[in-house]
């Protein structure tokens, strides 16, 4: 079995086993369990060795059916693709075996298979929207991926869901509407789809069709900063995260938003190109909207007392890292915000994994009544300390690193104003997380001592978010893993060069 062929095998598989889930006649056990993790195994294994290829070899074109570049399909898998491929997956593995036992408490056991079979076209259209380099093959990876999101929030069937999904589907709807606007804009002056085809017209088709291209990029830009959650298009973001199932939650926030933002990194750097998007300052506009996002949303984050609405908020402040790393549009900068992309898949994972596991194990979601949880539940509130520290900045953590990489990028793009951004994001970040963390471990619930106790947690969602906050301090410790492999495959945006 050639490697070269994985990423499309990946998509098969995810997409194969997707299909066939509703025709189980049995009910949902443990059978059906071990299949869908051997399932999602495999693909891991696949991710893994494609990983390893890209490395040692180099990225390259693949073009289905053996059609040229521009009239059929391209997959473009390089370093970076390939990473983030195994980062989704991982975090997906993990996720869902938390998921074994924490949706017993969340959804009825009727609707277990038409869950994972909207999951699994989740996964499916993420790594799809990674791995195209097609516009109008990731605008249908994005439309699955946006109609599945929706699908695994309102599973629930409560009102709060149902509400939240509704909203989502709406602001998803005129997203998707400005987005199929502006690649049909691209595609009226360029004739073509494909990325890659496109980067080589864009120069001389902007001398002609100017306001062509900006139109386009406003439209595009727009789309998917609603879809990422960007401040001030972020509305539709804390209701669908706080009220999904907690694995919904965790891959929501840690996984789905990151697909989208990669998307728009695609469309500024490998369509539209660097000097373009420069030279009409789109980047600057970014760096405003990315520095509203940094503030605003730990702002609300301040007034939240619901925990997932919190950690909702959160994910607002978070964006904004990344869209502020590749607005610098350059090598450091764009390095910086792939790396964020990574660190905090990794941290919001485990936070919305230790929050449910609280919401699981004791009901509360009140974050002012959580005094003493860290003697009653040591594992999770460790879990979830992780994640904070992260969050913060804490040395010894990848969130301390995203933000060390995109301090050193903005001072090097020559604006130290937005280091001072980061500070206060990050000073406002410790405000609205330390108190949970203080309360849990240094003040005494009425009528409870602190006496530490064990966690009475199912082995499965111990495991699973003890495992994702040790990946957290993993990159922390050993960012160089990480940025080893960012720092490959930014020439394929920074300084176009996909000579493939």
């Amino acid at each position: 079995m050639s490697s070269l062929h994985f990423p499309v095998y990946i998509l098969m598989l995810l997409l194969a086993f997707a299909v066939t889930i509703p025709l189980h006649k049995k009910p949902y056990g443990r059978k059906f369990q071990v299949l869908m993790l051997s399932v999602l195994g495999v693909s891991w294994v696949m991710a893994l060795l494609e990983l390893l290829k890209v490395l040692w070899d180099a990225p390259y074109s693949y073009t289905f059916g053996n059609y040229e570049r521009g009239i059929g399909i391209e997959f473009l898998v390089d370093e970076f693709s390939a990473l983030m491929t195994l980062v989704v997956l991982t975090l997906s593995v993990l996720i869902i075996i938390y998921a074994l036992r924490d949706l017993e408490h969340e959804i009825e056991s009727s609707r277990m298979y038409s869950y994972f079979t909207l999951v699994f076209l989740m996964i499916f259209s993420m790594i799809g929207m990674i791995f195209t380099n097609d516009m109008f093959n990731l605008y249908v990876f994005m439309e699955i991926l946006s109609l599945t999101s929706v699908a695994i929030i309102a599973i629930k069937k409560k009102k709060d869901t149902l509400m939240a999904s509704m909203k989502y589907l709406m602001m998803g709807a005129i997203a998707s509407v400005t987005i199929l606007m502006g690649i049909a804009l691209i595609y009226m002056v360029t004739g073509a789809l494909n990325m890659s085809e496109i980067n080589l017209e864009i120069s001389r088709v902007w001398a002609l069709y100017p306001r062509n291209i900006l139109l386009a990029m406003g439209f595009m830009l727009t789309g998917f900063g609603i879809k990422a959650a960007i401040f001030p298009l972020h509305n539709w973001l804390p209701d669908a995260h706080s009220s999904a199932p907690t694995p919904s939650s965790a891959l929501l926030s840690g996984l789905v938003v990151k697909a989208y933002v990669f998307a728009i990194a695609k469309i500024m750097y490998r369509v539209i190109g660097e000097n373009i998007s420069v030279n009409i300052g789109i980047t600057n506009y970014i760096i405003i909207f990315a520095v509203m996002s940094m503030i605003m949303g730990s702002v609300f984050a301040l007034t939240q007392r619901d925990i997932k609405r919190r950690l909702a908020y959160s994910s607002v402040s978070q964006i904004g890292y990344i869209f502020l790393g590749l607005a610098l549009a350059s090598e450091l900068g764009f390095s910086a915000a792939l790396f964020h992309v990574i660190s905090h898949a990794f941290m919001k994972s485990a936070l919305f994994l230790s929050a449910g596991a609280i919401i699981y194990k004791t009901g509360i979601r009140d974050v002012k009544k959580l005094d003493g949880i860290g003697y009653e539940m040591p594992i999770t509130m460790t879990v979830f300390s992780v994640g904070v520290l992260g969050m913060i900045g804490i040395p010894g953590t990848s969130g301390f690193m995203s933000k060390w990489y995109l301090g050193l990028a903005v001072l090097d793009a020559g604006h130290p104003e937005l280091l001072a951004v980061i500070l206060i994001s990050s000073f406002l970040n410790a405000l609205y997380y330390l108190p949970i963390i203080i309360s849990a471990f240094l003040r005494e619930r009425p009528g409870k001592p602190l006496v530490m106790h064990r966690d009475k947690l199912p082995r499965t969602m111990k495991v699973s978010m003890v495992i994702v906050a040790l990946g957290s301090i993993l990159i922390g410790l050993f960012p160089h893993l990480v940025m080893d492999i960012i720092q490959r495959a930014v020439p394929t945006f920074i300084g176009i060069n996909l000579g493939l």
